[in-house]
């Protein structure tokens, strides 16, 4: 501590020794300033609400939203946390108008304000309309909305995903019209159809639908409705969503859309391939009605009986004009029959006439011993020049036959060495690792046996202390009968011999022969001395 007197000193000096102006005001730091600046305007400004036009809107992947709220004059930085982004019920998009409700801070990184925004909400409908026709516009540009994107319907679908609110009149007013006309399988997949979870439900149920497979336990839909009554532009906003959209656009599954009446429109219906006025028509557009399919199935069979029957009358008579142009079959079968029988004649004399020329041919030929011998002497002379070639024919085979012996021979030295040196090498890790786990083996016996072994003892010390041998050393005898332990002086009166088990050994004793009394108490250590 300075003294009192030496401070004014020092205060004094300072005054002589710094004559600058304005030396007595307080110096600042840089976040000092910071720091009241941000406890002013937060205290000032603790929750607002905020109307302007959204501007230069920038998604980092971070996943922070950092985007400008604009009027005729002024700017102010606004930025959403990532975990807040996601529960965002409007998504900021430049160029819209809206209405953001935060609070007002400072960022001292920069000398600057900002709004840190947790809603949003559209200023008005001409701002949703504006926004609705700036995301047509660019999700038309992207082509999500061109026709040659569209699928055709199928005429007769077996299984018709519905995807709705199942607590509403809209999926009983689906149901009854598909009873009425054609009864057919319906798969519901419930949703939210507005508020926050509206997009985010109808489009992972688009997706849903389109993942199933054709033959598993869910049936995979032929026909998928996306259905909702009527409301305001707010309450169908949800089927605006871009998610949606892209999800209708991209289901392999034709798409029917059935949101609001039929003066509403959304986005959803420029995406799917057929857009219904109201849910009940999209039910008339996806089955046909069934009485009128027995109907016309009935009328198509008869109309087909009646061209069968008349296109078989015309054949019939047909042919018979055709029968009547043709003559009697036997004047066209005569000719013929007369020359088989004109060539039948002629057969017989002519396969003798060849049997006779073929037997005077071969009688021509000069088939003496002489050509039969030199035929034989031939042939011997081809079979001695083989056999003569058959030694020399096995011996090749034989030569190849034992240099591929040897050459497998080989092989399987090679391949007995490989084995030999791989099992040569397993068991050295063998080894290796039962050393290991022999020296792993060593170093837990070593660590577990000292406490097993002194727990060992503790309980070894217990059974001693709780043994009746330290009962004896305290002064206390066992009395052994010849088959049991003697508990009473009556028992021990009725025992003619018996020994006593003290502390530091036994002996032997016998009871008084005297008749006794037995005592009504237990007797002390002098009477028990006079039973002996």
């Amino acid at each position: 501590m300075i003294p009192r007197s030496d401070r004014a000193k020092t205060a004094n000096m300072e005054l002589f020794e710094d004559s600058t102006p304005g030396s007595n005001a307080h110096e600042f730091t840089v976040s000092e300033i910071s720091g009241a600046v941000k406890r002013v305007l937060e205290g000032e400004f603790g929750r607002v609400r905020v109307r302007g036009e959204i501007g230069r809107v920038s998604r980092p992947s971070s996943g922070h939203l950092y985007f400008d709220l604009k009027d005729d004059r002024s700017v102010i930085a606004a930025v959403t946390w990532k975990g807040q982004a996601s529960k965002l019920s409007t998504r900021p998009e430049e160029g819209i108008e809206v209405i953001a409700t935060g609070r007002l801070t400072t960022f001292p990184g920069q000398s600057k304000y900002q709004l840190i925004v947790d809603e949003i909400e559209p200023a008005g409908a001409g701002a949703l309309m504006m926004m609705l026709e700036k995301r047509r516009k660019a999700l038309a540009a992207a082509g999500l909305f061109d026709d040659a994107r569209k699928r055709p319907l199928p005429y007769l679908p077996r299984v018709i995903g519905v995807v709705t609110s199942p607590s509403g009149a809209v999926i009983r007013d689906i149901l009854h019209r598909l009873r009425d006309r054609f009864p057919t399988r319906v798969l519901i997949w419930p949703v939210a159809v507005q508020g926050e979870g509206c997009a985010p439900q109808v489009s992972a149920a688009i997706r849903g639908f389109n993942a199933l497979t054709p033959d598993g336990p869910i049936p995979r839909p032929d026909l998928i409705i996306v259905a909702r009554g009527g409301g305001s532009l707010e309450d169908l906003w949800g089927f605006n969503e871009e998610s949606v959209v892209r999800a209708a656009a991209e289901s392999t599954i034709p798409l029917i859309s059935a949101v609001g009446h039929e003066t509403d429109t959304t986005l959803i219906d420029f995406a799917s391939d057929r857009r219904a006025p109201t849910p009940t028509a999209a039910a008339e557009i996806a089955v046909p009605v069934r009485a009128e399919l027995a109907a016309r199935l009935s009328e198509n069979a008869a109309r087909m009986i009646r061209a069968s029957q008349t296109r078989q009358q015309r054949q019939r008579q047909r042919l018979t004009d055709l029968a009547r142009a043709l003559g009697r079959p036997q004047a066209l079968t005569d000719p013929a029959r007369q020359r088989f029988d004109l060539f039948a004649e002629r057969l017989e004399p002519a396969l003798r006439g060849f049997v006779r020329t073929r037997r005077e041919r071969l009688n021509a030929l000069p088939l003496s011993l002489s050509v039969l011998r030199a035929s034989l002497r031939n042939r011997r002379e081809r079979l001695d020049d083989q056999s003569r070639r058959l030694p020399l024919c096995a011996l090749r085979n034989q030569t190849r036959q034992r240099e591929r012996l040897v050459s497998l021979a080989e092989r399987l030295v090679r391949a007995r060495g490989r084995t030999l040196a791989d099992a040569l090498r397993g068991i050295a890790r063998d080894r290796e690792r039962t050393q290991l786990l022999a020296r792993r083996m060593d170093a837990a016996a070593s660590r577990l046996l000292p406490p097993r072994r002194e727990r060992l003892e503790r309980i070894d010390r217990l059974r001693q202390t709780l043994g009746y041998k330290e009962t004896l050393r305290r002064g206390f005898a066992v009395v052994h009968g010849p088959t049991s332990l003697i508990t009473s002086a009556t028992e021990a009166a009725q025992t003619p011999r018996f020994d006593i088990e003290f502390a530091d050994g036994r002996m032997t004793a016998r009871p008084d022969n005297a008749p006794q009394k037995p005592a009504r108490k237990a007797a002390g250590p002098k009477d028990q001395k006079s039973l002996f």
